[in-house]
């Protein structure tokens, strides 16, 4: 399998480059050159499967020529080993044809750790190989750096950054990257949005010199690997409901792009999904695209959700290339003017196309709250303020007969305040992390500018070499 970039200026690469590479030096994100495709006998074939293997054998067409199927096998059952869940992600009934995937059974209480737990072996698969080391860097909205951290700690192959907005996290979304003391990790808080972030890594990744000196890579879903690893549990969820002789529908709480873009990854493979229903937060820039082709950016607004408080969605770059008819040219230019102006020019039959597939709700935080509370009060179900958005936009867009699969992406005792604030009730920690309150804290402040967080990376990656 080979890469090219939505930009169409960077290298060809095969998965093991991609992986270590994370963002394409033209700016751009890469997809596959060529998508794999599976037949009805094909999917048929994984019915059954535990999840460990059923996930080795999506990934194996993305993989290719990088890593053989015996290692990838073993990656993966060593990835899924420590989740609490015989089933690693579960399906709970709702309602008549309403499910809720639940994603946050492995160690930081996440959807991010189906990936990241993956990734994290990854890396060291393929530095171990090829005798290299790396510096990631990363920004969190609040779950893919705890997710990253607890797959990196203590690797030593891997020198790891992650930027969170300072005060824009829950705290234990914090202290869960905060209170982990492993050399190979540092923290900064940056006085700004996840945006901010996210444009600082960016930023950091097009210096080509300080690139070079650090050997910067990603784990933020604009590293195609991330992507790539959150495609089985779709896959895992469809067959369950009776894929590929019966349509499914998806809905997924949506900021960055990236796990509703690994559902579309999975249509794109032949998987039978009628539609898939984006579920937004305040931060609202998705629905209004999809409701008035507005893809025009707003500041960002604190919520109760705030892993969501996004208004830059990178992966988004990734479905725009398709919508274009994979034109690498216009995909470029709108990219580069919209970073411009702030609003993004897409070609009305790109928007209608995506109509064709995606539908969109946004809540603000006293539908967040209501919502979670007719839940609990409904279906005795605790639902944190990022799941809920999903799950009503599951409701919102169902169609008779046709499973509708909720994205449950986040353990509600991460977001205790907005859950008791909503139905009156603390859900408790598990007991991995029942004293995260009481541990030390380790981070760093920095202002939003390029110089001053450049600085901090390479500070962070002396000390440890030192």
């Amino acid at each position: 399998m080979r890469y090219i970039s939505t930009r169409g200026q960077a290298p060809v690469r095969d998965f093991a480059g991609v992986l270590l590479a994370g963002l394409a030096e033209d700016g751009g994100l890469y997809v596959p050159q060529a998508w794999p495709t599976l037949q009805p006998d094909d999917w048929r074939a994984l019915r059954g499967l535990p999840y460990p293997d059923l996930a080795a054998r999506i990934l194996a067409p993305f993989t290719a020529g990088s890593i053989d199927a015996d290692t990838l096998h073993r990656l993966c059952r060593e990835a899924y080993a420590g989740f609490n869940h015989p089933a690693i992600v579960p399906l709970v009934q709702l309602g008549d044809d309403l499910f809720v995937q639940e994603l946050f059974h492995g160690p930081t209480l996440a959807f991010k750790d189906m990936a990241m737990q993956l990734l994290g072996r990854l890396f060291d698969h393929v530095l171990e190989r090829d005798d290299a080391r790396i510096t990631i860097v990363g920004a969190t909205s609040g779950d893919t750096g705890s997710a990253a951290i607890e797959a990196c700690r203590g690797r030593d192959r891997l020198h790891v950054v992650i930027l969170h907005p300072e005060g824009r996290t829950s705290e234990v979304q914090r202290r869960q990257m905060t209170t982990v003391l492993a050399p190979n990790i540092d923290n900064l808080a940056v006085d700004g949005s996840f945006d901010d972030c996210q444009d600082l890594v960016k930023a950091m990744f097009a210096d080509a010199p300080f690139r070079s000196e650090m050997q910067l890579s990603a784990v933020n879903s604009i590293n195609w690997a991330r992507i790539a690893a959150q495609i089985p549990y779709y896959v895992a969820a469809a067959l369950a409901l009776g894929a590929p002789d019966r349509e499914v529908c998806f809905a997924v709480p949506t900021g960055n792009f990236g796990n509703v873009l690994a559902a579309w990854a999975a249509r794109r493979m032949g998987l039978p999904v009628r539609h898939l229903a984006i579920g937004s937060n305040r931060n609202d820039i998705l629905a209004r695209f999809l409701g008035a082709n507005d893809m025009s950016m707003r500041a960002v607004m604190p919520s109760l959700s705030p892993s969501m408080d996004i208004q830059v969605s990178s992966n988004f770059e990734r479905l725009l290339f398709e919508l274009q008819g994979r034109d690498a040219e216009a995909c470029a230019r709108i990219m580069t003017g919209f970073r411009a102006s702030g609003r993004m020019a897409v070609p009305e039959p790109a928007w209608r196309a995506a109509n064709g597939l995606f539908r969109g709700l946004s809540l603000d935080d006293d539908a967040t709250s209501t919502a979670i509370r007719r839940l609990h009060a409904e279906a005795g179900y605790l639902a944190d303020p990022h799941s809920i958005i999903g799950i009503e936009a599951g409701r919102r867009f169902a169609v008779a007969g046709i499973p509708t699969i909720a994205m449950g992406t986040a353990h509600p005792a991460k977001f205790p305040d907005a859950v008791r604030l909503a139905t009156g009730r603390i859900p408790a920690l598990p007991a991995h992390l029942a004293d995260l309150y009481e541990r030390e804290e380790r981070y760093r402040r920095v202002p939003n500018r390029l110089d001053a967080v450049e600085a901090a990376v390479r500070a962070a990656l002396f000390k440890n070499a030192a």
